[in-house]
């Protein structure tokens, strides 16, 4: 398993998630460096085979699987501002995917120690001969990294591949409408000819990315139906996740109905604010249509 060339000094070390690795002034900067007790052995061993070594770490976001490496890999991380926290702190990264501390091993990745972030960015900076650029909605800072003149973006997690999806039933996003928006992005940069690399998934490009984006899109969509066909009935949030789970053919288990419950708040919360379902108390903080 070695790296898959994507433009000139660009490169792509597969995994779930992949790691971008841009060659720029002869040095490596390396994008979601992932998980894994021996992921850092091989992306540095793959940067050696480029005849180069490692200069910056960059993050699309702070959840755990896309940065615990950059712990073990002696060099600077940067982050966008909104994420920097949930990178640095075990308990904040648990807080945005449980609501609270997460039992031991209870969520699909967990990681307790904590990383250590040089520096901040903002959306549109240009970093290492790439552009930060704005996919919030899966987690509040979100970030693509967009290589103009390979015409490739990095896009992390604002969109994934079907596999994923159907495994757990429900995109994972705290905002409806930010992921919603970010989607409709990444489609005009499609139609641009861009190449769009998901974290987790397989590349895409033309009408296949537009097909995988319509997908992602898609699915939201339905959520957001089916969950109001659900509250016809008052029910709880982990009613809910539970149902969805089983409408949309995913793996129940604990973890895929604890972390459903994520989106499905943000779908509560959106639903709510347009008046289109209220709270009740049945035993329980239930929801149901208006």
């Amino acid at each position: 398993m070695g790296v898959r060339k994507l433009g000139e000094d660009l490169y792509l070390y597969p995994g779930s998630p992949s790691t971008l690795i841009k060659l720029h002034e002869g040095k490596a900067v390396l994008v979601d460096v992932g998980h894994g007790s021996g992921r850092h052995k091989d992306l540095l061993r793959e940067v050696r085979k480029l005849g180069s070594e490692v200069k910056a770490l960059l993050a699309t976001h702070g959840h755990a699987d896309h940065i615990s490496v950059a712990a073990k890999i002696d060099t600077p991380i940067f982050m966008h501002r909104f994420e920097f926290s949930i990178a640095e702190s075990p308990l904040n990264r648990e807080l945005l995917t449980f609501g609270s501390k997460a039992p031991e091993g209870f969520l699909v990745f967990q990681f307790p120690h904590e990383v250590k972030v040089h520096a901040v960015f903002e959306w549109n900076d240009e970093l290492f001969g790439l552009k930060a650029v704005k996919l919030n909605g899966h987690s509040p800072g979100m970030t693509g990294f967009m290589d103009e003149e390979s015409t490739v973006i990095y896009a992390g997690d604002s969109f994934f591949g079907e596999r994923i999806i159907q495994a757990v039933g429900v995109p994972y996003l705290v905002d409806v409408e930010l992921f919603k928006a970010s989607i409709m992005q990444l489609h005009n940069y499609a139609i641009e000819g861009f190449l769009l690399v998901p974290s987790h998934g397989k590349i895409v490009k033309g009408e296949e990315a537009e097909k995988l984006l319509e997908f992602n899109l898609q699915r939201v969509e339905e959520a957001e139906k089916k969950i109001l066909e659900l509250l016809e009935q008052p029910m709880s949030i982990s009613e809910l996740s539970y149902h969805l789970a089983k409408a949309f053919g995913a793996n129940v288990t604990p973890q895929t109905l604890a972390l459903n419950q994520v989106p499905i708040r943000a779908f509560i919360a959106e639903l709510y604010n347009r008046g289109m379902i209220e709270a009740v108390i049945e035993k329980d903080l239930k929801w149901k249509v208006k």
